[in-house]
């Protein structure tokens, strides 16, 4: 049975997917911020965001905050990260791939996660040591024992532009191994399909934990496993992150050391 706290951030998710389904159909219109070179918010970024933390805090309060568009919102143990719309770029244009991503840590561990695409209906959903869950079943990452016909996934993020040359080296190296490798546009969608079993493995460069949390959690409660590019467990600071099943993730970490840089290993 879901945790209470899933159990709102659940209903947090669907609210925010409401309004973005709501404006799909007059995109063209919306009001769009260029936040930095090549990142843009919208209206219904900011709709479905105060839309989740007003969920949130009429349940929890006393909960801190740390919200993709509106930043971090008190401090204490327990910290809600929330992406409204990851796959802002793909939703903009009509590519249709996105969702929300919802995560709870506590003292810095995350222990509730919600992933909710709308278009599709599907929510995934996981608590700490309790599973991991697509729409109520549950879900295992792939039993895959090596690169050998893997499928990854990978993201070229805008604020990591520098690594640029390393990460195209990393894709070239796994390539060498893997069956084949996707550019979906949305992390969190990405590490959802890892913790069921549709995708292999995931690497990316500069996450922001917004990106992250509810979504490892899920690789993690699907009996995979997630780390920096070095094999050090947890949320990585750096935001370099790998995750997959176990012996996929490994095979990845071995094959991409000679790419990985000492700025792309702290």
């Amino acid at each position: 049975m879901p945790r209470p706290a899933v159990n709102v951030a659940v209903r947090a998710a669907r609210a925010a997917g409401q309004i973005i389904l709501r404006y799909m159909n007059r995109i063209e219109s919306l009001a769009i911020v260029e936040k930095q070179r090549m990142d843009f918010a919208s209206e219904v970024d900011r709709a479905a965001e105060a839309e989740i933390i007003r969920e949130l805090k009429r349940a929890f309060p006393g909960h801190a905050i740390l919200a993709e568009e509106s930043g971090a919102q008190g401090k204490g143990k327990h910290v809600w990260v929330i992406d409204p719309l990851d796959g802002t770029h793909n939703y903009l244009r009509g590519f249709p791939h996105f969702c929300v991503s919802i995560g709870m840590l506590e003292n810095g561990e995350p222990m509730h996660g919600v992933v909710y695409d709308p278009l599709r209906d599907e929510l995934f959903t996981a608590s700490r040591g309790d599973g991991a869950y697509l729409n109520d079943r549950r879900i295992r990452t792939s039993a895959r024992n090596d690169l050998e016909g893997a499928l990854l996934t990978t993201g070229f993020p805008y604020r990591q532009r520098a690594h640029l040359d390393a990460q195209i080296e990393m894709t070239r190296a796994l390539l060498g191994q893997a069956e084949d490798i996707r550019r979906t546009g949305s992390a969190a969608l990405d590490l959802a399909y890892v913790a069921n079993g549709r995708i292999d493995g995931y690497y990316e460069i500069g996450l922001k934990p917004w990106d992250m949390v509810a979504g490892c959690l899920l690789v993690r409660e699907a009996g995979g496993r997630y780390c920096d590019f070095v094999g050090r467990e947890g949320i990585p600071e750096s935001g370099n992150l790998l995750a997959g099943g176990h012996k996929v993730v490994d095979a990845m970490i071995k094959t991409i050391a000679p790419q990985v840089t000492p700025a792309l290993a702290r």
